[in-house]
């Protein structure tokens, strides 16, 4: 938002606001001290281009591929050998497509987002019910 609104940020501005969100998230019984504020200088998610969206990418591929297992059984594990065995032998999205993941539509987000629903259902099922 301060990019957005013309304002420069300076390491002064991050540390500042890095400081601020630690003490927002672990409250006050963390003590929260001024090492902590240079520490968003350190964190390669902030400032690598194209990095961040390998973890929920593989998450939802891996998702997929375990829903696969469950479901199919025997044809789900072969095509899974097959794909743990090629290797490094083809681009990702060719290797996940023969392992039956298509990383091209919408399919790993759904199967990943029912997941996370069902889990959640669970856990206020469980909380509800101590």
């Amino acid at each position: 938002e301060k990019a957005e609104n013309g304002e420069t940020l300076t390491a002064d501005l991050l540390d500042k606001m890095w400081h601020d969100l630690n003490a927002k998230y672990y409250g006050p019984d963390m003590v929260i001290d001024k090492e902590i504020d240079i520490e968003w200088a350190r964190i390669p998610h902030f400032y690598w281009d194209f990095y961040v969206f390998q973890y929920v990418t593989g998450f939802a591929a891996a998702n997929t591929l375990a829903e696969q297992l469950l479901t199919e059984g025997e044809p789900a594990r072969a095509r899974y050998l097959g794909f743990l065995k090629s290797g490094g032998s083809d681009y990702p999205l060719n290797l996940l497509r023969r392992a039956g993941v298509d990383m091209a539509s919408p399919q790993p987000i759904e199967i990943t987002l029912r997941k996370f629903s069902a889990s959640l259902d669970e856990m206020e099922r469980l909380l509800a019910n101590p």
